[in-house]
């Protein structure tokens, strides 16, 4: 074997002890940014605070932020924001319903490939990746085991349905007032 074909696989355990900010997709380590910058935290907690008060009303779902989703035993990922419909464990080891990631320079072709073929994999009911700069969020709903794209939100709303709850989503209120 050359070395070139030669690269190291980690676990959920070897995660655990690392120091940082990490993700591990398929056994394949990812640095993450030390701290998401300004935009990124702003539209984020919209997008998180917006969720929040809207599941206020669904007793099964609650809004998670920045939260360690152990996948399997070689993946762990850290979604911006994820609605779960079930009681947790003390780690999330099972899918959410629905994630948002916001894409960044160093995240985008990760979260539009990677994250977006594991979700899918998973069957999450709907994922949403944010482009801050273009103010606009795609957004994909599961169906048949596959993603079908909803479409391109910049100023609409769109209504979640999960675990019985209806959930509308005001995409005009994510963007900051320039």
């Amino acid at each position: 074997m050359l070395a070139r074909d030669y690269y190291e696989r980690y676990t959920v355990e070897d995660y655990r002890h690392w120091k940082g900010e990490w993700e591990l997709i398929y056994g394949t380590p990812y640095a993450m940014a030390p701290s998401p910058m300004v935009t990124h935290q702003s539209i984020n907690m919209k997008i998180a605070r917006q969720l929040d008060e809207a599941f206020d009303s669904c007793p099964n779902c609650q809004v998670l932020f920045e939260i360690d989703w152990e996948v399997n035993s070689d993946t762990v990922v850290k979604p911006d924001t994820l609605v779960i419909c079930y009681e947790p464990d003390e780690r999330l080891t099972k899918k959410p319903e629905l994630i948002f990631e916001i894409a960044s320079p160093s995240t985008i072709k990760r979260d539009e490939t990677l994250k977006y073929e594991l979700y899918q994999h998973e069957g999450v009911a709907y994922y949403v990746i944010v482009y801050p700069e273009k103010r606009v969020a795609k957004l994909y709903r599961w169906h048949e085991g596959r993603y079908i794209k909803e479409g391109d939100f910049s100023d609409e709303s769109y209504t979640f349905d999960l675990d019985g709850c209806h959930v509308a989503f005001d995409f005009t209120r994510i963007w900051r007032v320039r």
